[in-house]
């Protein structure tokens, strides 16, 4: 079998003629049986099918699920089973098409290495640079996911543990098992992460510790451009034309036609604001992550008046050309460092990413021009 094929995959018949064998990949002429590694483990098992089975519609792989021609450990199972470390995954025999040879392939230039941080058997970090996506879409071929797969086509499981902007740098956690991944997420979704970002913004922070509590809503505009925003009067669950959210607070926001279209829900951003010097017109503060919402603190610092330095979707734009006279041509946001207990082992790994070269040029410049 070869994976990716381009034409449609074709079910072999499932009677056994030949006793089932171990191997690494499904086979097209007899039964298969996979065990199960830390790479595909606590992963629902029509998943791991669907991985193992490049190219197979899903509605075969749950027809042979449905049919008990799929077991684990000589069971039956549901397709919501998760797979644990060394399960025994019978497979009936599948044939494709095989897959046009592809020749004349470029060589993958390696892009990341040197930014690695942190890496063991079970996770890495990487300072992730601005103006890199951290997956493809919406026209970027590669984002760094892509590319660190590209780099080690050897490795048998990479996925991001969470995203950061494409304008955004600093600290980004990929995991190497998918035991690591479920660790990590779990830890997130219990706060047990300290996630730390470093930015400038426009005017004079007067606080030493805020915490900002906002409901934040996603919206597309008329151009197409997806966009966050803050609910300042949401409708709550008990009032016409309210409705209970499904995610978050139970809160929705009124329909803002100039604006753009709305989704139904709101989620609640939380975060807090460390004052960390002065820089005369400027502030430069350091903010703890509560809760990671999709461009949190930019829309939270726009809301209150203090827009990051260089942002183009929610900042000043008349200072942002001044600003890129000044050599400041990026977003002045890094996610600086990270704490968290290692998933595996649970032992403490604090996580630094150091501010990158233009945002440390920059500060140095405005402290200049601040020394009285």
């Amino acid at each position: 079998m070869t994976p990716n094929s381009p034409q449609s995959p074709i079910l072999a018949p499932s009677g056994d003629v030949e006793k089932p064998v171990h191997q690494d990949k499904p086979a097209s002429d007899r039964v298969t049986l996979l065990l199960v590694d830390e790479a595909s483990e606590t992963q629902r098992v029509d998943n791991y099918l669907a991985k193992v089975l490049k190219g197979v519609p899903k509605s075969h792989v749950y027809r042979i699920l449905r049919s008990g021609e799929v077991r684990v450990n000589k069971k039956r199972v549901t397709a919501e089973y998760r797979l644990q470390l060394g399960d025994e995954v019978r497979v009936p025999p599948i044939r494709m098409a095989e897959a046009a040879p592809k020749s004349g392939l470029p060589a993958v230039r390696p892009k990341l290495a040197e930014m690695v941080i942190y890496e063991d058997d079970a996770m890495l970090a990487l300072n992730k640079p601005a103006g890199m996506a951290v997956h493809g879409g919406s026209g970027i071929s590669l984002g760094v996911i892509e590319q660190l797969r590209l780099e080690r086509p050897q490795a048998k499981f990479l996925e991001l543990v969470h995203r950061l902007d494409r304008e955004t740098s600093g600290v980004l956690m990929i995991a190497k098992k998918r035991s690591a991944l479920t660790a990590l997420h779990e830890a997130m979704r219990q706060h047990k992460m300290d996630k730390r970002y470093v930015m400038m913004v426009q005017g004079q922070w007067l606080e030493t510790k805020k915490k900002v509590i906002l409901d934040l809503q996603k919206y597309v505009t008329e151009s197409g451009e997806r966009r966050v925003h803050v609910v300042d009067q949401p409708l709550l669950n008990n009032q016409p034309g309210g409705r209970k959210s499904l995610k978050s607070a139970g809160v929705i926001a009124q329909q803002q036609a100039s604006k753009g279209r709305f989704e139904v829900e709101t989620q609640v951003s939380e975060t807090w604001f460390y004052l960390q010097e002065a820089l005369g017109q400027y502030s430069l503060l350091q903010a703890k992550l509560i809760t990671g919402r999709t461009h949190q603190l930019r829309v939270q610092l726009a809301h209150l008046g203090f827009p990051i330095l260089g942002d183009d979707k929610y900042g000043d734009f008349t200072l942002n050309k001044q600003l890129s006279k000044q050599r400041l041509k990026r977003m002045y946001l890094h996610s600086s460092e990270t704490r968290i207990a290692h998933p595996l082992t649970g032992e403490p790994l604090h996580l630094v990413a150091p501010l990158p070269a233009e945002l440390d040029t920059f500060l140095q410049h405005q402290r200049q021009l601040n020394i009285k």
